[in-house]
């Protein structure tokens, strides 16, 4: 089974996710994705397997959402774009295991995919 965890080293959100999926398994990939990025191919993939659209999957919250994507429509592909050039917005952390995924938060959600 290949598990990929989304995952951002510096939010405790994602950290509890990660926690929580070391008590289901130790066999899967940790993807610190605000460093190695991530393309727009990849994240039309995760969004499809989480079966949410990219707009539910932003982080509100974040300073750049509020200067830059409030009140504002974007298409779905528009949504993609601005995340893959702002990974912070991208919610977190994301479990994919095969086809299927859950946004971990909270963490109880990763059950979903045992």
């Amino acid at each position: 089974m290949n598990i990929k965890i989304y995952h951002n080293t510096r939010c405790k959100k994602s950290r509890a996710g990660l926690q929580y999926l070391e008590t289901k398994t130790k066999d899967f990939e940790i993807i610190e994705y605000l460093k190695t990025g991530l393309s727009e191919a990849e994240l039309k993939e995760i969004f499809k397997k989480l079966g949410k659209k990219p707009e539910e999957m932003i982080r509100k919250q974040e300073k750049i959402f509020k200067e830059n994507y409030k009140g504002k429509n974007f298409n779905d592909d528009e949504w993609i774009k601005i995340i893959s050039e702002n990974l912070k917005l991208l919610q977190r952390p994301i479990v994919v295991i095969g086809e299927k995924a859950v946004w971990g938060d909270p963490p109880e959600n990763i059950d979903e995919l045992f």
